[in-house]
């Protein structure tokens, strides 16, 4: 009914009623307490604290440290995600969930590091999800070190995707630049279709035109609950990964976890955008720093923002392998 009234009218008031609607989203509630502010309690004794890998036997404490930090997150929530990072392939020699601060074999802070090896054109890059940093009250002194320590090695590409607005500064001042500036809600249905394109459902029976690579993240990703496709325009194969969420629990949105490039998503706009409508989603959120032409939505900069810091800054619409697509979905 949504997606019919916007096509006989483009009403400017409905667009402000989506704007109202989404800008209070659950995600970007999360994202405001992703990372708390380091809070002036009164430090604790520094003698019992190490920084140190988070091993497997270590899961469940940090799973429930996790969800003391994020009480809208359950036990079960971190240690689904973390468990499905485990089981993924990874890069060798790198720390598999990351590292704690450690008081007397208790994990008292934590920062997620979610490492993969992604793939651009021949040229392979490490990069790290930032993800999920908290540390408990009485040892947020020690929260710097953590970050440095998690965060020192030069050939890696660190980013976080959820940075809450009041971090930003922290973020700027550990290094890390703005590569996104905003994100874009978009009825991507009212673009105009190309013409004898077609969008498929990802297959391990017609991978034609998809790299190794592409094949591979497709796979995986829809075994992590993602909607995987691939858009056919000929003898060319587009890739696009998708995760549905409801904003405030109601309305169906599909999030851009992958493209190949953000032009194919304004290219073929019109021929997912139908797509996805059929599969209840009427709006399509993605990465941008600036309103796309030729797609009717709704441009932000309050939220999406999106911080990188090492040589090979990820491109718009890439966000696999992360905590968007291990834990959300």
């Amino acid at each position: 009914m949504l997606l019919s009234r916007l096509i006989q009218n483009g009403s400017d008031q409905l667009w402000s009623d989506i704007a109202i609607l989404v800008r209070v989203e659950p995600v970007q509630i999360e994202a405001r307490a992703k990372q708390p502010d380091l809070q002036r309690d009164a430090p604790a004794p520094a003698a019992q604290l190490r920084v140190r890998e988070i091993g497997e036997a270590d899961l469940p404490a940090i799973a429930a440290l996790l969800s003391r930090g994020f009480a809208f997150r359950s036990i079960d929530y971190w240690l689904r995600g973390l468990k499905r990072h485990e089981r993924s392939s990874r890069p060798a020699d790198y720390p598999t969930f990351g590292y704690c601060l450690d008081h007397g074999g208790v994990p008292v802070g934590v920062i997620l590091l979610l490492f993969s090896e992604v793939q651009s054109g021949a040229e392979t890059t490490i990069r790290c999800n930032v993800s999920s940093w908290y540390v408990e009250a009485p040892f947020r002194a020690f929260a710097p070190l953590l970050v440095r320590i998690a965060t020192k090695d030069r050939r890696v590409t660190y980013f976080n995707i959820t940075p809450a607005p009041h971090t930003w500064s922290t973020n700027e001042a550990q290094g890390f630049s703005v590569y996104c500036k905003g994100q874009i809600y978009g009825a991507l249905a009212l673009s105009r279709p190309v013409r004898r394109a077609r969008v498929e459902v990802f297959s391990e029976a017609a991978t034609e035109g998809l790299s190794d690579y592409e094949t591979d993240l497709l796979r995986r990703h829809a075994a992590f609950g993602c909607l995987s496709l691939v858009v056919r325009d000929g003898a060319n194969a587009r890739p696009f990964v998708f995760q549905k969420h409801r904003v405030k629990d109601v309305f169906p949105v599909y999030r851009l976890i992958y493209c190949r490039d953000i032009g194919d998503l304004k290219r073929f706009a019109g021929n997912v955008g139908r797509f996805l409508a059929r599969r209840g989603g009427l709006l399509v959120r993605f990465d941008a720093n600036a309103p796309v032409s030729g797609i009717v939505g709704w441009y932000s900069e309050k939220r999406g923002r999106k911080y990188v810091k090492g040589p090979r800054p990820p491109l718009l619409g890439d966000l696999a392998f992360t905590e968007a697509a291990l834990f959300d979905s």
